[in-house]
């Protein structure tokens, strides 16, 4: 890996930075929100962002950058999509039960929902999300899909998967600051209460791990390496770097070939050329 110690220098902080804004959550929700539960009141509602600052950022955001990890790279392409798909769904699992947590909440307390602009973005994000997680089952990691379908969707598939991230980080930024309007009124939000002020700090990290993550996972040089036995085409066309060079090979092997071939016919030639010169002076 090109700048090895550079990446060390950026992923140590992001998975320190990642782990601490779950802490925090925690800290909020136990210190400031009176603790977690599971019977429609708030105590049911804090698990909503405590899972999906677990999930749906940290885990996710350690997804994305699981191909770029060095130490990786000498484990199968099958192995490391299957880690890919499992970290992605153990997120998709834990969205599912916040928002569980957050209907069973509103229903429970007679409150709208999907009404807020934090509603709209967070469901549509769960949504593409899932559809994303299908798609990449169904095209990468099952062998049904043929290679320049991967190709084609392989571009979007990635687009797709770091613009859902940046989304993420948008809609938890909107949940914070919604939560603390609608829980801080005396003092007010605007009077810079120890809550709202530590609140506002898990959103600075928040804001830095997803910065982190997506620097990481956008750097060419730290991208992992293709596979030397790999065939997957290109669209329109095109051959990958693997088949080209296994073309190359196959065509230097059989130039050698060829070339034996010729020595071993010129060398027969001359065989039976002395063979008829030592019959034709043994007949004389």
């Amino acid at each position: 890996m090109e700048c090895y110690w550079g990446f060390l220098g950026l992923l140590v902080p992001a998975l320190l930075v990642g782990f601490l804004s779950v802490i925090l959550t925690l800290v909020w929700v136990l210190h400031y929100r009176e603790g977690l539960g599971w019977d429609g009141s708030g105590l049911e509602f804090n698990w909503h962002p405590v899972l999906i600052v677990t999930g749906f950022v940290f885990i996710q955001g350690i997804a994305i950058i699981v191909y770029r990890l060095p130490w990786t790279w000498k484990c199968s392409k099958l192995l490391m999509k299957c880690i890919h798909a499992g970290l992605n769904t153990v997120a998709a699992t834990l969205v599912t039960v916040s928002l569980v947590a957050v209907f069973d909440y509103h229903n429970a307390g007679s409150i709208p929902n999907m009404y807020s602009l934090h509603s709209w973005v967070g469901l549509t994000t769960v949504i593409l999300y899932f559809l994303q997680l299908l798609f990449g089952f169904l095209v990468f990691l099952l062998p049904w899909a043929p290679p320049h379908l991967r190709a084609v969707i392989m571009p979007i598939h990635v687009y797709s998967g770091l613009l859902l991230f940046g989304m993420v980080i948008a809609t938890c930024l909107m949940g914070v600051t919604e939560k603390l309007f609608f829980v801080l009124n005396n003092p007010s939000y605007s009077s810079f209460p120890p809550e709202g002020v530590f609140a506002n700090a898990l959103g600075l990290l928040i804001v830095l791990f997803g910065a982190l993550i997506l620097w990481i996972a956008t750097r060419p040089q730290w991208k992992r390496p293709k596979e030397p036995d790999s065939t997957l085409l290109q669209p329109h066309g095109g051959k990958t770097e693997g088949m080209e060079g296994t073309v190359s090979m196959s065509f230097v092997n059989n130039l050698d070939r060829s070339d034996s071939d010729s020595n071993s016919e010129a060398a027969a030639r001359k065989r039976n050329l002395g063979l008829e010169e030592s019959g034709q002076r043994s007949t004389m």
